[in-house]
């Protein structure tokens, strides 16, 4: 059954449509320059789509938020946006003001504009319920402007905001062709997995993974999870292995008493669905070295897992029939230590059955080694993933939710 709308469902000539796109870039530190704008080009689809359709489109995007370094203005965004549609793309350094009004109210069918930085407003990140964020500033500006409301943020829809929230309160609103492809593609994943299912549940972060762990195992949506990274290491100190020094200052601020108590209730609660590595990667007089963990501590910080273990998943995720990765396996920037992701990776590209990887890291990896075409599905999403994880709710998807049934 339907939950919300989509883009067959309106008549957008010559209508005015705001399209919530999530094109947050990593930017290079010294010159705030773009260096990857893959999440620009995943929202061409959609764009063009309208354009098409001779609507006269008017995208809304953040990048960073106030206070940290890279919050920076759209303008560059507009310029390689212009670039992937080979069209021309408006841009004004202005969200809710006369500027922008101006802009909006003078577009022709078929035209792009793109706003400035919607996290320049405060009412973006107001701590506000869903009614609360339809009566902000920003909606009540814009929306007597626009038609129809898209939303094509999926990386983005973990987070209840006005320009991801309020809109569809107000105005007919609809999932743009990214955000459809990924809810899909997720809940496929989730609801209804080809089995054996097998999670690998890597990267830096570990004070989530205990709760990823008793959802995925808890719900079935896993028959088993893989734990590499940071994570891997974390588990394997709450088993009592002594990691050692230079292991434990990376983990100091994740290994609070709530976590390890969490890791070492997993551990019992799911015994044998839950594999650790049973070796490390550290770098010894500049090269890789392979340590069992029976044999730790080590004085080096453990890089990646180890070939043994390796193996070991490689032999898990060959028979698989859904294979899922989020976040890689050790420090795969660095040439030794990529090994451990890149293998895993193959192995559940070469599996007979559905790959997907999810998460700006992983991703990244499977760019750098030419990997990433090789997967059924490649999520853009991080914080809304991780809420898919954790088996909560995404306040942007329940807003085109209530929007459907408005509407």
């Amino acid at each position: 059954m339907k939950e919300f709308h989509t883009l067959e469902d309106f008549n957008f000539k010559d209508k005015t449509v705001l399209l919530r796109v999530d094109i947050n870039c990593p930017l290079d530190k010294d010159t705030l320059e773009i260096i990857n704008d893959s999440r620009i080009r995943r929202i061409i689809p959609t764009v063009r789509e309208l354009m098409g359709k001779r609507a006269k489109v008017v995208v809304l995007a953040h990048q960073s938020r106030k206070g940290k370094w890279d919050f920076i203005s759209m303008e560059q965004h507009s310029k390689r946006l212009s670039k992937h549609l080979n069209h021309p793309v408006g841009y004004i350094n202005d969200v809710i003001g006369n500027s922008a009004k101006k802009s909006i109210k003078s577009l022709g069918a078929g035209e792009v504009l793109l706003l400035d930085n919607v996290r320049g407003l405060d009412c973006e990140t107001a701590k506000l319920d869903m009614n609360g964020h339809a009566d902000s500033v920003l909606v009540k500006e814009l929306a007597p402007l626009i038609d129809y409301y898209i939303c094509d943020a999926f990386g983005a829809a973990h987070r209840s905001q006005c320009s991801l929230v309020g809109f569809p309160l107000k105005v007919p609103s609809a999932s743009g062709r990214l955000m459809t492809k990924e809810i899909f593609a997720l809940k496929a994943l989730f609801d209804d997995p080809r089995r054996p299912s097998v999670f690998v549940l890597g990267g830096a972060k570990f004070g989530e993974v205990p709760a990823m762990i008793d959802h995925v195992l808890g719900s079935r949506t896993a028959d088993t999870v893989i734990l590499t990274g940071l994570a891997g290491n974390a588990f394997l100190f709450a088993r009592g292995v002594n990691i050692g020094d230079a292991s434990m200052e990376i983990l100091k601020e994740e290994l609070t008493d709530t976590n390890i108590n969490a890791a070492k209730k997993m551990m019992l609660k799911y015994g044998h669905k839950i594999l650790l590595p049973t070796d490390v990667a550290v770098e010894r007089n500049g090269k890789r070295e392979n340590i069992l963990t029976g044999d730790l501590p080590a004085p080096e910080a453990a890089l990646d897992i180890g070939d043994e273990s390796i193996e070991k998943f490689k032999k898990v995720l060959s028979s698989s029939r859904t294979s899922f990765m989020s976040g890689p396996a050790g420090l795969y920037e660095k040439d030794e230590f990529g090994k451990g992701t890149k293998e895993l990776m193959i192995s559940m590209i070469e599996s007979d059955g559905q790959s997907v990887i999810g998460g700006g890291h992983t991703i990244g990896a499977a760019d750098l080694f030419d990997l990433t075409d090789g997967f059924s599905y490649v999520s853009t999403a991080g914080g809304a993933l991780e809420t898919f994880l954790l088996g909560e709710e995404l306040p942007a998807v329940e807003a085109l939710r209530r929007s459907f049934r408005k509407f």
